[in-house]
């Protein structure tokens, strides 16, 4: 593969600053995005940015008394956009970027670093009410409801005796209706923690040996499916987070992504069966999740009952697959020429009804119900035709009569009475004598 065939990433505006950038984000539905970090004089700085004919103009600088390490627009509506962000003395504030002289909310939120925040409920994203949360260096998850001051909804804590681990990176997901919702928290220390909002307990705990740098469910408003962690060492694990085994969690699959940290993954919006991952390196790369779990066993028991039909289902699928290296073998031009019109009209149908059998398995894979999907319909008129090959196919089987031949054997088989005056004749013979 040359280098212009490979997948590139072109820089389409570069601009320099005069201050360390801790995060960035897209404002909703515009061409504006904000950056946020510090100063070397040690406040915070807000920056909004809108991209006008190929470059870059500063709409509005904002300076803050702290450094603002992290934001979020998650929590927020499509016509308000506030911005929610979290700062070095742990506090979290809610800003007007329209009018961001005084916060439109404002709460002590931990003792230490805010290092991480997320949103849910907001920007027609996940049902329920909008929700803020919140990882600090203080070991404490906190979830805060906009609408309700002061205290948070929900407070994860180390338990009594247990170590503080700094919390790095915090994740909603699971906010398909109006009860069900759940935080993901990533620590230094390696843990993966899962915490169940609606029966206020922690669900399920893993460790990746090495810090969790960032963590991202493909989407946050259907029932969970794929959750992303990248880690210090390079590596980035994907969990599947659709069946979770009694003692050993959920399946997972890990990747050497990059020569070093993985700072941070995201899901692209218009397809989240892709996602980036940016090292420490400069290097970025994009990844899909069929490739990935197809490249690697799931650690995952299954029960035994169902084994028998897995290798059948095993066997099935390498029959398929010789029989389109064979067809595959040869252009469809050149096999066509060798077939009689009957054995053409028999190719195209198998091949259409098995190119639409394997969307049908697909659709669900994806829990998507095939008998209400076009699919079906298209199966059924295959099917029609497929009977009327099967037809002429079998007329052209059936032995054929000869009639002439018939009409001979019949003839013969058959008795015919002589003539009267020739018996007369005989009799009259056998007197004289």
């Amino acid at each position: 593969m040359s280098a212009f065939e490979k997948p590139q990433i072109i820089a389409h505006i570069q601009k320099g600053l005069n201050y360390t950038v801790f995060d960035c984000k897209w404002v909703p539905c515009s061409a504006k995005f904000v950056t946020m970090g510090n100063f070397a004089r040690g406040t915070g700085v807000v920056q909004l940015y809108e991209i006008q004919h190929g470059d870059l103009k500063l709409l509005r600088e904002i300076e803050k008394a702290k450094p603002i390490k992290c934001g979020t627009f998650g929590a927020t509506s499509l016509q308000q956009r506030y911005l929610a962000t979290g700062d070095f003395a742990g506090n979290l504030h809610i800003w007007n970027l329209e009018a961001p002289e005084i916060p439109v909310y404002s709460v002590k939120g931990h003792k230490e670093i805010i290092n991480t925040i997320d949103g849910v409920g907001g920007l027609g994203i996940g049902e329920g009410a909008p929700e803020i949360v919140t990882g600090s260096r203080d070991g404490t998850v906190k979830v805060w409801d906009p609408r309700q001051k002061d205290d948070p909804v929900a407070n994860m804590e180390p338990v009594q005796g247990e170590n503080k681990r700094d919390c790095w990176t915090v994740a909603f997901g699971n906010a398909y209706n109006q009860e069900e919702r759940v935080v993901c928290a990533g620590y230094d220390n390696g843990d993966i923690k899962l915490f169940d909002l609606r029966n206020m307990s922690l669900r399920w705990e893993t460790n990746i040996k090495n810090g969790v740098c960032s963590l991202e469910f493909d989407r946050k408003d259907i029932s969970m499916n794929k959750l992303v962690a990248t880690s210090l060492e390079g590596k980035f694990h994907v969990f599947d987070m659709r069946t979770q085994h009694p003692t050993k969690g959920f399946a997972s699959v890990s990747e050497k992504a990059h020569k070093s940290t993985v700072w941070q993954v995201r899901h692209l919006p218009q397809n989240r069966e892709l996602f980036l991952t940016a090292g420490g390196t400069g290097s970025l790369h994009l990844w899909k999740y069929w490739l990935i779990m197809a490249s690697e066993e799931i650690n995952e028991d299954y029960p035994v009952e169902i084994h028998e039909y897995l290798s059948t289902f095993e066997n099935s699928i390498g029959a398929v697959d010789e029989m389109l290296k064979t067809m595959m073998s040869v252009s469809r031009n050149e096999l066509l020429q060798k077939l009689d019109p009957l054995e053409q009209a028999k190719v195209d149908l198998v091949s259409a009804y098995t190119l639409n059998s394997m969307f049908w398995v697909y659709l669900a894979t994806q829990g998507v119900n095939p008998k209400e999907h076009p699919v079906k319909q298209e199966l059924e008129r295959i099917r029609v035709y497929m009977n009327r090959v099967k037809e002429i196919t079998d007329k052209k089987k059936a032995g054929k009569l000869d009639k002439g031949a018939a009409s001979r054997f019949v003839k013969n088989a058959l008795w015919e009475p002589k003539p009267k005056n020739s018996s007369k004749v005989a009799n009259k013979g056998k007197s004289k004598n």
